[in-house]
């Protein structure tokens, strides 16, 4: 088994950034983490009352000052999942949008692959893109309603990694990454038939 290219995001299926952004945010407002809700919607987190500016200064914030691009949560068995994939074959390329604003590249830059070290997170290649259908790969997992879409719309192959702001988006879906695993798997055999979108829907359900 060889040859295929997985391409991973970062927040929101590797990692807890809505929660690692919430716990800077609240700390700054005194305030109960719990009192600032799920996120619901993609964008400047409205749900927490930030406007566009807002959001990019907690932003600047949490990444400058509280570094959370080295101190966020892993989801769990995300690691684990990886390391398996890579020993079957799988090429891991992480791609991810962390180059967001101007000013905070080399503490996203740097953070971000301390995180990935200190996690034990496997891959061969680390991309700060925001267009992902330019980053090659034969398979792709996120969380994002834009990217996912923009990635279907140039013909590749998305998993939606479950969040309550993508549940509009037909599958492939996984809730977790034990789920992830099997589906690149069948890819990786040259069987994507268990990844179709019918079958994927009901894992975890």
């Amino acid at each position: 088994m060889t040859g295929l290219v997985l391409g991973v995001d970062l927040d929101g299926v590797c990692a807890d950034y809505e929660s690692a952004l919430r716990g800077s945010i609240a700390a700054r407002r005194g305030v109960d983490p719990a009192t600032l809700p799920a996120q619901e919607t993609t964008g400047h987190f409205a749900e927490w009352g930030l406007s566009a500016e807002g959001f990019r200064e907690a932003h600047r914030v949490a990444v400058t000052d509280d570094r959370i691009f080295r101190t966020m949560q892993p989801y769990p068995g995300v690691a684990e999942a990886l390391w398996r994939l890579s020993d079957a074959g799988v090429w891991i390329r992480i791609i991810t949008h962390r180059l967001l604003f101007n000013g905070l590249h080399e503490a996203s830059a740097a953070d971000t692959a301390v995180w990935l070290d200190q996690h034990d997170i496997p891959y061969r290649d680390l991309c700060f893109i925001g267009d992902k259908a330019t980053v090659g790969a034969d398979l792709y997992i996120d969380d994002s309603p834009h990217n996912i879409e923009a990635l279907r719309r140039a013909g590749r192959t998305a998993i939606v990694f479950d969040q309550r702001y993508n549940r509009h988006l037909d599958g492939p879906r996984v809730r977790s990454w034990e789920e992830i695993e099997p589906l690149v798997i069948d890819h990786l055999d040259g069987d994507p038939a268990r990844a179709s979108a019918d079958d994927a829907e009901d894992l975890g359900g």
